[in-house]
């Protein structure tokens, strides 16, 4: 397993390094950063700025980045076999995406600052940029690096619900866990009078097709976990997942909304998730 983290100088970026290593034991680990010199990281609008001493400035800075990725890898544990160390001067979320692109990773992972999702579309966060474009499983670290003992993981359909389970059959977590998997069926709009019969009929089909979703998703992962539990939830998918999964260690989503018998469930929640959660989420592509 070959593994991207995004570093720089704040805690959450520290938090994230130690999370992965709680997670999985992978053969390579690759930190990444970018020296972030604002429009000054080309020379050419240094000289036009007439900015003196930016050679020099340009060496600290870069040397400042190696004394980073130096502090990083020592959060490695010694059991990973292989950690490289990128860092450039570059944007952050490009430079992330664009080595992502040249190593073929299985997973990137980054730290979340706490913003909200306006400020994150506003202010561009990197987590927020690695997430809309990235085209590898994503793990969005918050708070505290923990053990994970408890994982939730939400389903929306079948196509999904698979790439969930081969996902985790292929990259088994370094320690075992319950996982709790989790269906949200969202309840339709108000009807008239008239209507239901209707509505009785859509709701028994809904939570038949959840039970059957969430109960062969769990007998797919018995077999590779110590203990698999299902759960079905009503009400918005989104803020479901995110409340519950406050009693876990992690959340487990998918990254794209279905069509046809999956759109009664879930949809595309991944990145309100991620929003609202308090907990890591992963994101599974």
């Amino acid at each position: 397993m070959r593994i991207v983290i995004g570093v720089d100088w704040s805690e959450p970026a520290f938090s994230a390094v130690r999370e992965v290593c709680e997670l999985y034991a992978p053969q390579e680990v690759i930190l990444v950063h970018a020296v972030d010199l604002g429009i000054f990281r080309h020379p050419v609008v240094a000289q036009a700025a007439n900015l003196q001493g930016y050679g020099e400035f340009r060496r600290a800075m870069l040397e400042a980045g190696q004394q980073l990725m130096e502090r990083t890898s020592v959060l490695v544990p010694p059991d990973i076999p292989c950690v490289r160390k990128i860092y450039d001067v570059a944007r952050p979320a490009a430079f992330l995406l664009d080595t992502a692109r040249k190593v073929d990773p299985d997973l990137i992972a980054v730290g979340a600052r706490g913003r909200g999702p306006l400020s994150e579309l506003v202010l561009g966060s990197v987590s927020h940029r690695i997430l809309m474009h990235g085209t590898c499983s994503t793990l969005i670290v918050k708070g505290e690096a923990r053990p994970p003992k408890r994982v939730l993981v939400g389903v929306e359909g079948t196509e999904d619900a698979q790439r969930i389970v081969t996902w985790l059959s292929d990259h088994q977590f370094r320690t075992p866990v319950e996982l709790v998997v989790t269906t949200v069926i969202e309840p339709p709009p108000p009807a008239d009078p008239a209507g239901l019969l209707v509505f009785q009929s859509w709701t028994e089909s809904a939570t038949r097709y959840a039970e059957d979703l969430v109960k062969t998703t769990a007998a797919a992962l018995a077999n590779r976990h110590d203990t698999v539990s299902t759960q079905i939830l009503n009400g918005d998918p989104a803020g479901m997942l995110a409340e519950h999964g406050h009693a876990c260690d992690l959340l487990i989503v998918g990254s794209h909304g279905r069509t046809g018998a999956d759109r009664f469930l879930l949809g595309s929640v991944s990145h309100s998730v991620t929003h609202r959660s308090i907990r890591s989420v992963l994101v599974v592509r």
